[in-house]
C-alpha cells in the first residue's frame, strides 16, 4: 500500500464518562468518547484522533461498549478504529516532583487497550484520582518515562511554553534534560501561543518533531490545531514512525493558530490586561502580578547561535477554526458542512467558486487566505484570545 496523507489533532479532553460523571472539570458535558469519535469522523474530517483521558476506567469501558457493539475495533497495529477515524488512546499526566519545578503536564500514548488498562493499575498507587483527567503523578519524569516505554508507549511534553503547567512555562526549568531523559522523548508539543519558527530558537528542541494539537475542551474545539501526517494507515504503528520520519513517514504540515492568537501570547496585567513586562509594574493600573507571555519567555530561551528552520521542518501554516472567521455563524457554519460534508474538506478542497455559492465571497476570502497563511490578527494574552480582524 503507498503512503497517503491523513489528518490528525492528538490532543482532545473527554468531558463526561458513561455515568455521566466529569472527567476533565473544564470539558463540555457532550464530550463524551463516543461523541468525540463521531465528530472527529463525520464533521471534522480528521482520520486520527488523540484522546488523553484513557486512563480513566470508565473511559475505557464506554470503548469496551463500543467494541462489544460492533461499532468499533482494535487494530493489529494499534488504535481503535471507528467508522472513518482512529482513535489513539493518551493520557495527559501532570509531574510535580523533587527534580523540577512543576507543575508540567505531559502526554503519554499506548497502542492498546489492554495497555493502557496496565498503565491505569500502575497510576493507581501513584495518583489521587485516576478517574479524572491531567491529575498529579506521585513520581519522577524519568520514571513515568521508563513506564511509558516499557509498554511500547510514546512520551510528549504538553504545550511547553503555556504559562502555567508546562516545561519551560513557570520560568524555572531551563533544560528539559532537568526533568526528563532527552533520548526518552517522542516529540514536543507546541501549543497555542508557539509556532515552529519560535520553538527552533531554542537550541535543544531542533531535535524533535513538532505536534499541533487542539487541546480541545469541547466538540466544536477539536481540530483546531492538527497536522498532517504522511503514513500508510491510520495506526498507533505508523503514528509512532512519523514521529520518527522513518521509511518515509513524516509529519507534511502542520497547522496551528497564529501564535499572536493565543491566550498567552503577550505579557499581560493579570488584573486589567494591559500588555507590559515582566518584573516590571503595569503601566496601567500599577500592579505587580504580571503573567510572562510565550513570546517574552522563548526570547528568554534563545539560543545564541544562528539557525533557520527553512527546508528542516514541515511548513507551518497559520490558520483558525471556522468560527473564528468574521460572519461565519453557526447557519453559515451548517450550510457549509451540508454541501461540503466535513471541515477538512471545506478548509483545504473546496474552490472559490464552489465556496461562493454557499457563503458571502468575504468568508470565501477568508477561507482561501488561512489555506496560504494570510491572516490579520490582534494579538491575546492573560488568558485572553486575539482575534482574526477583517
Amino acid at each position: 500500500m503507498d503512503l497517503q496523507p491523513i489528518y490528525a489533532d492528538l490532543h482532545v479532553h473527554v468531558g463526561r464518562d458513561k455515568y455521566n460523571r466529569p472527567v476533565k472539570i473544564t470539558g463540555g458535558k457532550s464530550l463524551t468518547i463516543t461523541n468525540i469519535l463521531k465528530e472527529a469522523s463525520r464533521n471534522k474530517g480528521i482520520e486520527m484522533v488523540g484522546v488523553i483521558d484513557c486512563q480513566s476506567p470508565a473511559v475505557q469501558d464506554e470503548l469496551f461498549d463500543l467494541i462489544q457493539m460492533g461499532k468499533a475495533y482494535e487494530l493489529k497495529n494499534g488504535g481503535i478504529r471507528f467508522e472513518e477515524v482512529t482513535l489513539i488512546l493518551g493520557s495527559e499526566i501532570e509531574i510535580y516532583d523533587e527534580t523540577c519545578a512543576g507543575p508540567i503536564h505531559v502526554l503519554c500514548y499506548l497502542p492498546t487497550l489492554d495497555k493502557m488498562s496496565e498503565f491505569t493499575k500502575w497510576l493507581t498507587g501513584r495518583m489521587s484520582n485516576v478517574n479524572l483527567s491531567s491529575q498529579r503523578y506521585y513520581g519522577s519524569g524519568k520514571t513515568l518515562q521508563k513506564q511509558v516505554k516499557n509498554l511500547g508507549g510514546l512520551f510528549i511534553p504538553a504545550h511547553i511554553f503555556t504559562p502555567f503547567k508546562s516545561l519551560y512555562g513557570k520560568g524555572v526549568v531551563r533544560s528539559l534534560n532537568e526533568v526528563f531523559d532527552p533520548t526518552m522523548i517522542d516529540a514536543v508539543e507546541l501549543g497555542l501561543s508557539s509556532d515552529t519558527s519560535m520553538a527552533d530558537r531554542i537550541k535543544e528542541l531542533r531535535e524533535y518533531t513538532y505536534l499541533t494539537n487542539s487541546d480541545a475542551h469541547s466538540l466544536a474545539k477539536i481540530a483546531r490545531e492538527y497536522q498532517e501526517l504522511m503514513i500508510k494507515e491510520s495506526s498507533f504503528t505508523e503514528l509512532s514512525m512519523a514521529l520518527q520520519a522513518l521509511r518515509g513517514r513524516r509529519i507534511v504540515t502542520n497547522y496551528g493558530m497564529n501564535p499572536h492568537l493565543g491566550k498567552y501570547y503577550n505579557t499581560v496585567c493579570k488584573k486589567c490586561l494591559t500588555a507590559g513586562e515582566f518584573g516590571v509594574a503595569c503601566p496601567s493600573c500599577g500592579s505587580d502580578k504580571m503573567i510572562k507571555g510565550v513570546a517574552e519567555r522563548i526570547q528568554e530561551l534563545t539560543s545564541n547561535d544562528k539557525y533557520s528552520s527553512q527546508n528542516k521542518r514541515p511548513p507551518y501554516i497559520h490558520q483558525v477554526p471556522l468560527d473564528y472567521i468574521p460572519g461565519l455563524g453557526p447557519k453559515s457554519y451548517e450550510k457549509l458542512l451540508k454541501v461540503f460534508g466535513t471541515e477538512m474538506r471545506i478548509i483545504h478542497h473546496a474552490t472559490e467558486e464552489q465556496l461562493n455559492k454557499v457563503v458571502p465571497a468575504k468568508i470565501t476570502k477568508h477561507i482561501l487566505n488561512m489555506r496560504k497563511g494570510k491572516q490579520h490578527v490582534q494579538a491575546g494574552g492573560g488568558g485572553k484570545y486575539g482575534k482574526l480582524l477583517e
